[in-house]
């Protein structure tokens, strides 16, 4: 299938850049450029702001059926286009093409499970405490968001902002990735095919720090949503924050797993093995610190390591591969960097450890690292990348302790056959989502995001609608 060029999206319409200016996209598995984007700059960000102000006030006039008959349209197109559009994400993002029609029909879920929330936007009645005065609470949509999404999940990550703030009634700029552009595209083409009215949602790509820059302080951007990393997270959130505007951050993670005493051995290293190095491991919500108990830790690192050695690296397009390559160069050093460190302070690596393609594409493999001391970077940054590092421990209380030693606290796993220890991870593992003996199940009605550096509020449940409406009191005297 060849791979689409991709221009931006304003006002209802398909259009290059005022400046005509383009960057190259390119593949993961070749390193070779397969397409370009166009690069927005300030003249097409000030034609964005005014469709999307424009697009707010048709889409809040709304009724919420209608808002989400339109949503579940778009929602019917991404199933029937989930094959065409999959191709599309493996070709620029590298994960398997398996993985990438899912995530685009998962789209769909998510669009509908927001279409529905939509509709269940209440506000209520407040007895006052004189008979003659009404008391009532209202729920506005708070009005243009401006949207910041990542490379790893290019679709996955815009639809959840696009969901909320489309079930509460407003508007959006979404700036994707410009190393993935083509497939978020897909998903504002179905909602356009849908009906949605011009200037409800724009989608621009160009340069991040620019964007950013001249979108969040702008007196039409009411609330800011971002998933990313921690540092620019906080930039951004800075930035925000000096103009009063509402943000929602899901940031980095270093996700702990607690592989008890009791544990159902089987059970976590599949559970926890796919998630490990499902897109190459660059998932936030990723297990990357495995803490196993001493008894069991030889087992469970012998079933990682057959699970790891038996995952067939490769061009995510090519029949059998489950698993794709490193999304840039950058994310291949960071690996050896890791790697290196970890080798040096005593860690010992089990399998893998080494990139792999011959210099084609940018390949590593699936790697297991034991005896991994504290010290070693990898146990205290974010590795984003297919290396899973494992440590013992004896008592379940250090293993909660080191869990939560970092500044992280987006996700983590557990598991036990024991009920109280259950209960005292639940209530002492510092983390937005914790999964205990299951694979991670991320879904559009639970909340989604993560605590302490790992950012606030969520893009899931009915709280990311929430996190998109004005709360007003108004008390009513009759004359």
């Amino acid at each position: 299938m060849t791979y689409p060029d991709t221009r931006l999206f304003i006002d209802g319409q398909w259009q290059d850049a005022a400046s005509g200016r383009t960057l190259a996209v390119h593949n993961p598995a070749t390193g070779q450029q397969i397409g370009t984007v166009a690069r927005a700059g300030t003249a097409d960000l000030d034609r964005a702001l005014a469709a999307a102000q424009k697009g707010f006030e048709t889409w809040r006039a709304m009724a919420a059926v209608e808002r989400a008959r339109i949503m579940r349209r778009a929602a019917a197109l991404m199933r029937e286009r989930a094959d065409a559009i999959g191709t599309i994400l493996t070709q620029e993002q590298g994960k398997p093409v398996v993985e990438a029609r899912g995530e685009a029909a998962a789209a769909a879920d998510i669009l509908e499970w927001f279409a529905d929330e939509g509709q269940r936007v209440y506000g209520r009645i407040v007895p006052a405490r004189n008979p003659a005065v009404q008391q009532l609470v209202l729920k506005d949509p708070v009005g243009v968001v401006a949207a910041f999404t990542p490379w790893n999940f290019p679709i996955n990550q815009v639809v959840r902002k696009l969901g909320a703030a489309l079930a509460a009634g407003c508007a959006l700029i979404v700036k994707a990735p410009e190393e993935t552009p083509a497939s978020p595209a897909e998903l504002v083409r179905a909602l356009a095919d849908a009906g949605l009215p011009a200037g409800v949602v724009n989608l621009v790509y160009g340069d991040p720090a620019e964007i950013s820059g001249y979108l969040i302080p702008h007196p039409v951007v009411k609330k800011v949503t971002f998933t990313g990393s921690t540092v620019v997270g906080k930039q951004l959130a800075a930035l925000a924050g000096a103009h009063m505007k509402r943000v929602t951050m899901e940031l980095g993670g270093h996700a702990p797993v607690i592989v008890c005493q009791d544990a159902d051995v089987q059970l976590a290293v599949k559970a926890t093995a796919g998630a490990k190095f499902r897109n190459a491991g660059q998932v936030c919500i990723a297990p990357t610190r495995f803490l196993v108990h001493e008894s069991v830790r030889a087992e469970f690192v012998a079933a990682l390591t057959r699970h790891a050695e038996g995952l067939q690296v490769g061009d995510g397009l090519q029949d059998g591969t489950r698993m794709g390559p490193l999304a840039n160069a950058r994310r291949v050093t960071a690996m050896q960097d890791f790697l290196g460190d970890a080798r040096q302070q005593g860690a010992r690596v089990v399998t893998g450890g080494e990139t792999l393609g011959g210099g084609a594409g940018h390949f590593f493999a699936p790697t297991v690292l034991d005896d991994v001391p504290l010290s070693a970077r990898i146990f205290n940054e974010e590795p984003f990348g297919p290396v899973a590092a494992v440590r013992g421990f004896t008592d379940l209380a250090d293993a909660i302790a080191e869990a939560n030693r970092l500044p992280y606290g987006l996700a983590a796993y557990a598991f036990t056959r024991s009920l109280k220890d259950a209960h005292a991870l639940a209530h002492q593992v510092e983390v937005g989502m914790l999964w205990v003996n299951q694979p991670a199940t991320p879904s559009a009605e639970l909340p989604f995001g993560g605590l302490k550096d790992s950012g606030y509020g969520s893009e899931g449940g009915p709280e990311a609608v929430e996190a998109c409406l004005n709360t007003r009191a108004i008390s009513i005297t009759p004359m």
